[in-house]
């Protein structure tokens, strides 16, 4: 159905922030941490690349269709509420299903990094 969209529209938003915040934060070569536009990325990918291949899914099994109005269940009023219900539902719960997966990921990643780091200074002996 159009599940796919809900990850679609997350991905445009998150888009349009990672620009933004690349256009902010100019040219930082610190080693020190990522980039939050970079992580944004990460999560674009994330759902750009899920969201894809969904709607090649739904393309698949002919729920998409080359002509208006493109979601085969938007041409009934009982299948649009179905298909609404769906949206609110499965697709909010991808959506936050990934975010949660990236979000969770960059904390583990920052928490390596950091480790690594730790690692790398050398400690100065007690004489």
């Amino acid at each position: 159905m159009a599940c796919f969209i809900v990850p679609v529209a997350e991905a445009i938003v998150t888009t349009i922030a990672e620009k933004t915040l690349k256009k902010h934060e100019g040219n930082t070569d610190t080693n020190d941490k990522i980039p939050f536009s970079q992580k944004l990325g990460i999560l674009n990918g994330m759902l750009w690349g899920g969201s894809g291949l969904l709607a090649f899914e739904h393309l698949w099994h002919g729920e998409i269709t080359p002509f208006f109005p493109f979601l085969t269940n938007a041409t009934n009023p009982a299948d649009f509420a179905e298909m609404m219900h769906e949206m609110s539902t499965v697709g909010v719960c991808m959506s936050l299903v990934v975010t949660f997966a990236w979000a969770f990921s960059m904390i583990w990643l920052e928490k390596i990094r950091k480790k690594d780091i730790s690692k790398k200074i050398p400690r100065e002996t007690v004489t």
